[in-house]
């Protein structure tokens, strides 16, 4: 390996650790990883169900479900095998699939409430569905004594890549899948209960356009908190092509789409179709630099008072169309923003060749609603009994006009977020975001008020194994890759390490002792003003942010080198260096090429909300000897 690769490779590590070692950080909080070969030969795990009464946590995995206690992750993991019958594998080969994706893929992991999970795989591009049994870790029997199954089109994807979510709501489950082999069609349904009640969205463009389903949460009112009779309600949130804008490139945009429980379809317009279907963009963008973050990735649902629905934020995780490089920003919306913009103008989708149409009137009662107690006293205790001009209306227009905006609480070049968790603090001053990478790593980034600050990153497996899934349980992170597990502490001021890594997370009510060499819970609140910096002041000299410890590189003359500088949100980062013309700044990292007038000191500065920060990182260079 070259002395330029060594170096590149060094950098990182330097600049976000701390120098510390994450074996022994991790060896020293008591946390595990499960490796491979721990999994009894299953693999491609993609769906993750946790028992949070026991502790018993069932991985969907390729042909097989397993079932892991998660206080004793030293204990062999149970295994059921489900797999496929050689010709029916051998069929879908010949309708053109590939050996690999002709297995069975266990997609989707439910309870059911009755001590049974519902278990729905893509079963060689032919979905169905089985029921596990909790207490004795086997599938049902049929009369004939084979496995039990259901079909399960409208449940389960029929390939194993294919975006999907879904959602229990009071023992009846909601999805978002394609609905043919081909993977063409699209819908959002409810998938489970009588037939009669199992209705979808309607299939129009207007509807759902080349959609890439991301999650999807259920919101169940409150007696306490529901004096209208409002009734319960699933949001779903995808990605899709918008077909609002007149350009010739196809523009994604993120969208936020919801539904009523009580939804049982029309009487004769909208038949077995939502009739409650309304869906806004979101738009999570930094205005004072324009960027826009378009591709929605993955969202966390969280209640901020617990017990409250209204309390509910959606933390969604985006990128960008039109970026080059890795990006990845974090955008919180409420969930009384998004009922406003639900509530508001319906957008007017028809036009002629030349000219947009004048919005028809809004009949009433308002299309799109739930039903309430103020819709039952006038009459309509169904959706069945709706007019039909309501009907027609809420078919021809599902998008509302106004969008629902947020800007980014947090930003990352270079860096590409899988996974998405959320804890909140004590006091609810602030939030940790758990985020995983495509890299196999956990990020820990403290939100505190408009600033973010970077914990800890955490290399849990390889480079190959992307971060699939994140479930926090009792101060801990159960960590998915397609191939492995990890359990992490993610509760406690013990965490941090060192004074700087303590420092940063003065915003969580930890600070440093000295006397004990020791992160600890902070005596007294944090005061106003930048906290952070506060804190890193009172640490050695060489721990500081504003004066952190000069790395020296050994360098030749001619190499050239990427600096690189953490920025966590959208304002810009500005680097101090010696002038050298072969010196330029890439977003926030500089590219250097080593000449002797670039010799010297490196100083990477960036910008919080109008404020500098002090310096990340610092640099001498040297030439090789």
């Amino acid at each position: 390996m070259t002395l330029g690769g060594v170096m590149l490779m060094l950098l990182p590590v330097g600049c976000l650790l701390s120098g510390g070692s994450w074996a022994a950080t991790l060896g020293g909080l008591g946390d595990t990883i499960l490796g491979p070969n721990t999994f009894l030969g299953a693999a491609n795990f993609s769906t993750f169900l946790l028992d949070r009464s026991t502790g018993m946590l069932f991985l969907g995995a390729r042909d097989a479900i397993l079932a892991v206690d998660t206080n004793k992750l030293n204990e062999r993991p149970r295994k059921i095998v489900w797999d496929v019958p050689e010709d029916k594998r051998r069929s879908c080969v010949g309708k053109g699939k590939t050996e690999v994706d002709c297995n069975n893929y266990i997609r989707l992991l439910e309870f059911l409430g009755d001590g049974r999970i519902y278990v729905c795989g893509t079963y060689a591009f032919d979905p169905q569905c089985v029921f596990l049994e909790v207490s004795s870790f086997t599938l049902e029997k049929a009369e004939d004594g084979g496995v039990k199954m259901e079909t399960g089109k409208g449940k389960c994807p029929f390939e194993p890549s294919q975006h999907y979510t879904a959602v229990m709501a009071g023992g009846t489950l909601y999805t978002a899948a394609t609905s043919n082999f081909l993977g063409t069609l699209f819908d959002i349904s409810r998938a489970t209960g009588s037939e009669q009640e199992r209705i979808r969205t309607e299939r129009s463009i207007n509807w759902l356009s080349d959609p890439e389903f991301v999650s999807s949460a259920f919101i169940e009112e409150t007696a306490d908190n529901n004096p209208t009779g409002d009734d319960d309600k699933i949001y779903f949130f995808f990605t899709e092509v918008a077909k609002e804008y007149d350009l010739y490139t196809k523009v994604k945009v993120p969208r936020v789409a919801r539904v009523c429980k009580s939804d049982v379809g029309g009487m004769k317009t909208l038949q077995r179709r939502w009739t409650t279907f309304l869906k806004a963009q979101l738009v999570c963008e930094d205005k004072p630099s324009g960027q826009r973050y378009n591709i929605l990735t993955d969202v966390f649902t969280m209640q901020h008072t617990p017990g409250d629905p209204s309390s509910t934020h959606f933390y969604g995780l985006f990128t960008s169309q039109w970026e080059r490089e890795e990006l990845s920003a974090v955008c919180v919306f409420s969930l009384s923003d998004i009922s406003k913009v639900l509530d508001g103008p319906f957008k007017e989708l028809k036009k002629t060749c030349e000219t947009w149409i004048n919005p028809e009137p809004v009949p009433t009662p308002r299309p799109g609603q739930c039903l309430n107690n103020a819709l039952k006293a006038e009459g309509f205790e169904s959706s069945l009994k709706l007019p039909d001009k309501v009907l027609t209306f809420v078919r021809d227009h599902p998008l509302m006009e106004n969008s629902v905006t947020a800007a980014p609480v947090l930003v990352r070049k270079g860096v590409r977020y899988t996974k998405l968790a959320v804890t909140l603090t004590e006091e609810r001053r602030g939030a940790v975001l758990h985020l995983g990478t495509d890299r196999g790593e956990l990020h820990w980034v403290a939100v505190v008020g408009q600033n973010a600050t970077l914990l800890q990153e955490i290399p849990l497996f390889t480079s190959q194994e992307p971060v699939n899934n994140i479930l926090l349980h009792q101060g801990r992170a159960l960590v998915g890759s397609p191939l492995s597990l990890a359990r992490v502490q993610t509760k406690g001021c013990s965490l941090y390490p060192s004074c700087e890594v303590c420092a940063r997370a003065r915003g969580l009510d930890c600070e440093w002792s000295a006397e004990e060499k020791a992160c600890r819970p902070a005596k007294a609140e944090p005061g106003p003003g930048d906290m952070v910096d506060d804190a890193l002041r009172k640490c050695h000299a060489e721990e500081g942010r504003c004066a952190p410890s000069i790395r020296e590189l050994r360098v030749s003359l001619g190499l050239r080198l990427l600096l690189p500088c953490v920025q966590l949100s959208p304002r810009p980062c500005s680097w101090e260096h010696p002038p050298d013309r072969h010196t330029r700044q890439h977003h926030s990292d500089l590219e250097v090429t080593v000449t002797k007038d670039s010799l010297g000191k490196y100083v990477c500065t960036c910008q919080v909300h109008g404020q500098k920060t002090h310096c990340f990182l610092s640099f001498t260079r040297k030439n090789r000897l």
